[in-house]
């Protein structure tokens, strides 16, 4: 059994505990928090798993780690915590392998800045650890699951990954209100939707398509659109969004082939479902990911996922968990290093068919 901490319990993190739980070859052997009130509880009842799993949070970073657990889930959000690379990098420098959705620039970790490698590799060199970085938005569907489906093609003109989501049902107001600026006046200015902000996020992960793909880039360009909420809305998480404030984005970043866009992630997000009706919407009304194979044949594949009653973009998360927590055991294996999306295969689900934890 391989020893895995997870480090946060927020979205991500409640569904990191239950799948490592869940999976086989792992075995819960702490959870890291940073909020006092979560301190003594039990990690079944954080995770959300319907008991208790006799593993109680802790804040003491150093004792967790000075026991050497073989593998980390940072958990933690890469938006709002700046200590996450060093996070990370003591994790390593203690021999865990990490995996992690929390750096955005090492999801096509060949090309990362060297102020993000170079920390990683030289605690990947001084303790023996590993690193692998993939998306909760979620990575699979803008990496594997498009260049799985483009291998169906016999020729293909333009690859779209969609993201496609009411965030009403979005746990995380921080985010939701001031990070994307959902319920702010429209000449508010949020972080994640600044100009070259969505290809900081998600570049890398049309660079690396562009590598698995064999193709040069001309460029990466972003699109943008914005639209106001005609009438005040009231969501079960996040309270009253008024009227006139931002109620729906739409943005693109294109990887452009030859002057056209041809690798293209796309996210349409909105507060509630009557804003911006005329954009596509989810299949139920609530969330979906979804890639489009433009070519011949044309090929369109949705994934909806749910989870935590029906909870459309929990189940994004679990999903996006899922790949990560399903690497660990590959990782323990392979030999120390930082690795992409494309070194580390999806793992199939070896031992849980049927089966849930006792």
């Amino acid at each position: 059994m391989i020893p895995t901490v997870v480090w946060g319990t927020g979205n991500v993190g409640r569904a990191a505990i239950r799948a490592v739980e869940a999976h086989p070859a792992l075995t819960l052997a702490a959870v890291l928090v940073h909020d006092p009130a979560k301190v003594g509880r039990d990690a079944g009842e954080l995770g959300g798993v319907g008991r208790t799993l006799g593993v109680a949070a802790t804040d003491d970073i150093a004792a967790v780690l000075a026991a050497r657990p073989r593998a980390v889930v940072y958990a933690a959000s890469g938006d709002i915590r700046p200590d996450a690379l060093a996070d990370i990098g003591r994790a390593i420098r203690a021999g865990a392998v990490v995996v992690t959705p929390s750096l955005y620039p090492l999801y096509d970790q060949r090309n990362a800045p060297p102020e993000l490698r170079d920390p990683v590799l030289a605690a990947v060199a001084e303790g023996g650890g590993s690193l692998f970085v993939s998306g909760v938005d979620p990575g699979w569907g803008n990496d594997v699951l498009p260049l799985l489906v483009s291998g169906l093609g016999t020729e293909v003109d333009v690859i779209r990954c969609q993201e496609i989501f009411d965030y009403s049902t979005y746990e995380q107001e921080e985010s939701v209100r001031h990070l994307i600026g959902m319920g702010h006046p429209m000449d508010y200015e949020p972080l994640m939707l600044a100009e070259s902000v969505p290809t900081m996020v998600w570049g890398g992960q049309i660079r690396l398509m562009a590598r698995a793909l064999d193709v040069e880039l001309d460029e990466i360009r972003e699109t943008m659109d914005r639209r106001a909420l005609e009438r005040a809305v009231r969501t079960r998480t996040m309270g009253e969004f008024a009227a006139g404030t931002q109620g729906a984005v739409r943005f693109e970043v294109q990887g452009i082939v030859d002057g056209e866009p041809r690798i293209v992630i796309e996210h349409i997000t909105r507060i509630h479902p009557s804003c911006a009706p005329d954009w596509p919407s989810p299949p139920d009304g609530v969330g979906a990911h979804r890639v489009v194979i433009e070519g011949r044949p044309r090929i369109e594949v949705t994934v909806e996922a749910s989870d935590e009653d029906a909870n459309r973009s929990a189940g994004g998360n679990a999903t996006a968990v899922g790949r990560l927590v399903s690497a660990i055991d590959w990782l323990a294996d392979a030999k120390p290093g930082l690795y992409d999306a494309l070194d580390v295969p999806l793992r199939p689900a070896v031992g849980r068919l049927g089966r849930r934890p006792a």
